[in-house]
């Protein structure tokens, strides 16, 4: 390792030494003090024991009586994903202090305090419709393997459904900690955004409301744990946000083995007799996003907290086996299996509950949609940008030259470029470095590439597999472990070659994907225990520092929330050895289908320059005067959907007419941005048959569509188009503009459904205007 390298990047000790400090046992402290892992080598962690945000101090707002089921908001029936002004958040409660309500007209959380504290409420009060069908304690512990509840109350007859007598005759929990003191204040912010490029105008952190419980535990092991668990509320968007800390105020360390973060007794989405397959069930009301998310492209995939598990305490269920899944349970998968010592602070994972009013498919995903733009407003921050094949001076610095010609806004080192950010050799920075401030001198941000995962270091810093105690079988066959010396050397590098260079951009390959490592040597964590929760929170040190710096950060992984800006949109890396036609149809399929769960701006796309697992000539733009209306066809499928494309090779153009193609269609989208980056509907898929089409809309512009047309065919196709333009806010009538010229007079249905009379060239494309 170089020292060196260790004291001019700062910033890399506030990533890694607050865990390692909090894992390791005093002689291992010093194992890694000598090399350089140390901050401190004695105890006491930023990582467990920062302090809790602050709340606000002004006095709690009371309404005198606020009842358990209060009616829905009038404000309630106005579609709320029309609304241009968001509806704002409140945090009340009654005179007595025992029913605390959060509340932001869309979405409420009721909560008791008496007997001890818990969630009594769940409701959508856009429907009217209550969603909590039963009392339960809503977080839970298991500490030095012994199960805690959180609060909770007990003694309710029948789990189907609440009424408030019942609530009235709850009871205490034996066991569970006890509620002590509430506190109001507002959302803080899990991470520090430097706003360095353009992003949507939302705030961060995000506007609301925020109450904070308190409990105590009872026994000789818990009465001097104080655990905290922090609900939230966001203005303008129907999800609730939670998570805890706990703090050890004793005088001996507490292992926390497991830890529920949300426990719900839901209403049943459906019913039935028979046991199903869990698949076979419908999907619920409600979805969770959580910053303790990887292993995937999309909030499915990624999703490693949440489960809709069975009750067996609700036995009037129509199942007859009483397999219906409707208790919905956030933990990890394994762990945390972090020892707590004296005086230290341990912070959860959060969740986030986002409520949907409806089970269309396309209003689910603008609420879906919504959220992201709220919890990570940083994922609507979408620069064009290439990717340079090479690292080399002169190929490097006369594709930046290109790239400022045309407007390009970022190029990046791509995969296979020949940079390495392992290499910390002071010449090869000095190089880089070099070339990064004539990227910078020429208006560009620089990004480089780097893989972690999917590779083979040693058997020793390799995880170890728990079922055989060797390396290999991992997720992705073999890997490094994140928190062995050498993957914390590894992040060293990184944030090092970032600090040194002055780049932009970390495309990181192959994020940590969830792997548990059984060996009890690396420095970083103790054993299988504790390494999916310690691997998972370098990760998200090292994507949060990135936030923190303006550094933008590529991920093929759902780490948005832990500060990642853009994952894969959806492809099959081969398709691109396809002959160019079918490319340009698939692609248009692909961001149709992951643009349901991402905003356009979250993910990216590809356009192979030059081959990319195969293919020859046939599937390449090079040469690109040769091919120059693919090349064009490109541009539009994607910049046309608001959405970037890697578009990797060595040149952007190759003659004057190339260079014109280019800059005419980045000049476009620059014009027309802001429509251009607002919400997709789903209207037409690609089928290679018949005309597809983009549709951009957004109520708050003066431009409240954007049509934009393929035709795939080879003869000219003059069509009348359904477009759905409910989601515009527009009611009664529209103008269309084809290309920005005359405009058409469109009259809307009580669907908020017009009809558009479109041309389009043979295998060209065109747009519409809609205002």
């Amino acid at each position: 390792m170089h020292r060196n390298n260790w004291a001019s990047s700062k910033n890399t000790f506030r990533i890694i030494m607050p865990l390692i400090n909090t894992r390791l046992p005093q002689s291992r402290r010093a194992y890694a003090y000598a090399y350089g892992l140390l901050l401190v080598a004695t105890t006491g962690a930023a990582l467990l024991s920062a302090p809790l945000p602050a709340m606000a101090t002004s006095p709690v707002r009371t309404s005198g009586a606020v009842a358990s089921f209060p009616a829905p908001l009038e404000a309630a029936r106005e579609d709320w994903l029309l609304q241009t002004r968001p509806t704002r958040s409140s945090a009340t409660s009654d005179a007595s202090g025992k029913i605390w309500v959060l509340d932001n007209g869309l979405v409420r959380r009721v909560f008791r305090t008496s007997p001890n504290a818990t969630t009594t409420g769940l409701d959508d009060l856009r429907t009217g419709q209550g969603l909590l069908r039963s009392v339960r304690p809503d977080t839970e512990l298991v500490l030095n393997g012994k199960r805690y509840p959180v609060g909770g109350l007990s003694g309710q007859p029948n789990h189907a459904y609440l009424t408030e007598a019942w609530l009235n005759s709850l009871t205490n929990i034996p066991g569970a900690f006890q509620w002590e003191r509430t506190e109001m204040g507002e959302p803080s912010a899990p991470l520090v955004w430097k706003k360095k490029r353009p992003a949507a105008p939302q705030e961060w952190p995000p506007r609301g409301k925020a109450l904070r419980f308190s409990y105590r535990g009872t026994d000789e092991l818990t009465k001097e744990l104080i655990v905290t668990v922090h609900h939230e509320i966001y203005d303008g968007i129907p999800v609730l946000g939670k998570y805890l800390t706990i703090e050890n105020t004793s005088k001996r360390p507490v292992t926390i083995d497991r830890l529920s973060n949300e426990i719900l007794a839901l209403v049943e989405t459906e019913s039935a007799v028979d046991t199903r397959e869990r698949h076979q069930w419908l999907p619920g009301p409600l979805d969770v996003l959580s910053d303790y998310m990887f292993k995937g492209m999309d909030p499915v995939t990624a999703n490693r907290v949440a489960s809709w598990e069975k009750d067996p305490a609700y036995t009037t269920q129509v199942s007859y086996e009483l397999q219906t899944p409707c208790l919905l349970v956030c933990q990890p998968p394994v762990g945390p299996g972090v020892t707590l010592q004296p005086g230290e602070r341990f912070t959860g994972f959060r969740t986030y509950l986002v409520i949907y009013d409806s089970t269309e498919r396309e209003r689910r995903s603008l609420t879906l949609r919504r959220a992201w733009r709220t919890l990570a407003p940083w994922t609507t921050e979408n620069p064009i940008m290439m990717h340079v094949a090479s690292s080399k001076t002169e190929i490097f610095r006369r594709a930046v030259d290109q790239c400022a010609e045309v407007g390009f806004e970022m190029i990046i080192y791509t995969f296979g470029s020949g940079l390495n950010m392992e290499n910390q050799d002071p010449a090869y920075l000095a190089r880089i470095k070099a070339d990064v401030d004539y990227a910078h001198s020429r208006g560009l941000q620089v990004g480089a590439y780097s893989l972690f995962s999917s590779r083979r270091i040693s058997e020793e810093h390799d995880v170890i597999n728990p079922a055989t105690g060797k390396p290999g079988g991992a997720i992705f066959g073999n890997a490094p472990c994140l928190a062995s010396r050498w993957g914390l050397d590894y992040l060293s590098k990184v944030t090092n070659f970032l600090a040194q260079t002055g780049l932009d951009l970390l495309e990181h390959d192959g994020p940590y994907p969830g792997d548990v490592c059984a060996s009890t040597t690396h420095p970083g964590h103790h054993a299988a225990a504790d390494s999916q929760w310690a691997q998972w929170t370098l990760s998200k040190q090292l994507y949060s520092w990135c936030r923190e710096q303006g550094i933008y950060v590529n991920q093929p992984d759902c780490y948005f929330l832990a500060g990642g800006n853009k994952t894969g949109m959806g492809y099959r890396e081969v398709n691109w050895s396809l002959p160019r036609a079918q490319q340009l149809i698939h692609a248009r399929q692909n961001i149709f289908d992951g643009t349901w769960n991402k905003g356009s701006s979250m993910g990216w796309m590809f356009v192979p320059l030059t081959e990319y697992h195969g293919g020859g000539p046939a599937a390449t733009i090079e040469p690109l005067k040769d091919h120059l209306k693919d090349y064009e066809l490109h541009f539009v499928n994607t910049l046309g959907a608001g959405v970037q494309a890697c578009f990797r090779g060595p040149r952007l153009y190759d003659t004057d007419e190339t260079k014109a193609v280019v800059a005419r269609w980045v000049s476009w989208y620059k014009q027309y941005r802001d429509i251009l980056e607002s919400d997709l509907i789903h209207a037409r898929r690609a089928n290679g048959r018949d005309l597809d089409f983009y549709l951009h809309v957004n109520p708050g512009l003066d431009r409240k569509a954007m049509v934009v047309l393929f035709n795939p065919r080879t003869e000219v196709v003059s069509q009348n188009l359904r477009l759905p333009l409910y989601y515009t806010g527009l009611t009664r009538t529209a103008t269309a503009r084809r290309e920005a010229g005359k405009g058409q007079r469109l009259q809307l249905d009580r669907q908020g459904t017009a009809d558009l009379q479109v041309q389009v060239p043979a295998e060209g494309v065109t747009w519409y205007l809609i205002e």
